[in-house]
């Protein structure tokens, strides 16, 4: 046999043998797989349903045992934390309690917020039980009226008179709905960390120039795509959007108003969490203070009705509605619940109307200002909510990976 000829057969045998032992690894792992899957269903059972050859397999098989059961106390915390709990009404009534004595104390307050304020403006939240991400992890798609209708709610106009009353004195929110600006709260006092549907900006001017809209202006904007095909009136360069999305990072100074938002956590002595999961706010270093010791921190409340991450951190938490406790909290400061006029909505006045070129740019609906809404109300009948339109920023950007079973 030449020398040829005795390679040739030495990479043959080489190339059988790493089959040979490929196919053993797939035919273990189909063996683990299956003993995984019969422990499994062998310890759905009660210990009287089991029998004999049943315990003998659990007996040779404890580390799977033990990971199965590790897997279900992981399943089983996961799903009290996404649990909504409620107080009871004189338990919720004493919280409001302790919360309004702490607000008339404290001298400087910063209320985060987060989508659980804006959910009675039939806007979804993320996390909750019919939350956009909740909903997305389920295979469900995620739709919504037009958010033009959405007007700020209840706890939206009590942020506004607490902060008129300078019992607070900034608002630090999560949300991209511009409720907060429509309710009448100053620029100045508001930090929009993921930006604002209504506002579109051109980066190439300096300073970079906001224009706010009476529509949502992400109707063509995604991911790491912000342009919103239109162009700056001044410079003519393209206008994008404000909205950060999951995996970007802002820079924008407005509406982001990071600055504001930090120099006011640096200064706060008591920090009002409402509305908010804080999974997403807690990764924000400067809003915390964390830096300093335990006693030299800002007294944290919070108010939602599922479980966060701060939790432990603090002063009070408050499971119920951002509603109901702002309701109850105006009551104990002797404040009287303001009511969203729409005739006094600072957006129309902040506007920047659409060149003639431009009116034909978009097609979602736009905030009809009260002079309108007045004539269509004696023109037409109210023609319903309309077609389910795909919901804008909603869900986009959303592309949290799936982690991958672990192999016993």
């Amino acid at each position: 046999m030449s020398s040829m000829d005795a390679q040739t057969n030495t990479v043959g045998s080489s190339r059988a043998e790493r089959k040979e032992r490929e196919k053993e690894k797939i035919i273990q792992r189909e063996k683990q797989r299956h003993t995984v899957k019969t422990i499994s269903q062998i310890l759905q059972k009660s210990v009287g349903e089991q029998t004999q050859e049943e315990r003998t397999l659990l007996q040779d098989h404890q580390e799977t045992v033990q990971e199965l059961s590790r897997r279900q106390s992981r399943r089983r915390l996961l799903q009290s934390k996404l649990e909504e709990v409620f107080d009871e009404a004189e338990s919720l009534q004493g919280k409001v309690r302790q919360l309004a004595e702490a607000l008339q104390r404290a001298e400087h307050v910063v209320v985060y917020t987060g989508a659980g304020i804006s959910t009675a403006a039939s806007i979804p939240d993320y996390r909750g039980p019919n939350g956009v991400w909740t909903q997305l992890q389920k295979g469900r798609s995620v739709s919504t009226s037009d958010l033009s209708r959405a007007e700020p709610t209840l706890t939206h106009m009590c942020i506004w008179l607490l902060h008129k009353e300078k019992m607070v004195q900034h608002v630090v929110s999560q949300n991209c709905d511009g409720l907060h600006l429509r309710s009448g709260l100053p620029r100045h006092a508001l930090s929009e960390l993921h930006g604002n549907m209504f506002i579109e900006v051109c980066s190439s001017c300096c300073p970079a120039r906001e224009l706010i809209r009476v529509f949502d202006v992400t109707e063509r904007t995604a991911l790491h795509r912000h342009g919103t095909g239109r162009r700056c009136p001044h410079c003519g360069g393209e206008l994008r959007d404000t909205i950060v999305h999951f995996g970007e990072r802002g820079t924008l100074e407005q509406p982001l108003n990071w600055s504001g938002a930090a120099q006011a956590a640096q200064r706060a002595d008591l920090i009002l969490c409402l509305g908010s999961s804080l999974k997403v706010l807690k990764k924000y270093s400067c809003l915390w203070c964390m830096n300093r010791p335990a006693n030299k921190r800002p007294k944290l409340y919070i108010v939602n009705l599922q479980w966060t991450p701060k939790d432990n951190l603090a002063t009070l938490k408050i499971h119920g509605k951002c509603d109901a406790v702002m309701g109850l909290l105006m009551e104990e400061l002797g404040l009287e619940v303001p009511v969203y006029d729409r005739s006094q909505d600072p957006i129309f006045s902040l506007a920047a109307a659409l060149g003639p070129q431009e009116q034909e740019s978009h097609s979602r609906e736009e905030i009809a200002p009260p002079a309108a809404l007045e004539e269509d109300s004696q023109a037409a009948p109210d023609p319903g909510p309309g077609p389910a339109l795909q919901g804008g920023w909603f869900g986009r950007g959303y592309s949290k990976a799936r982690r991958k079973k672990k192999t016993l």
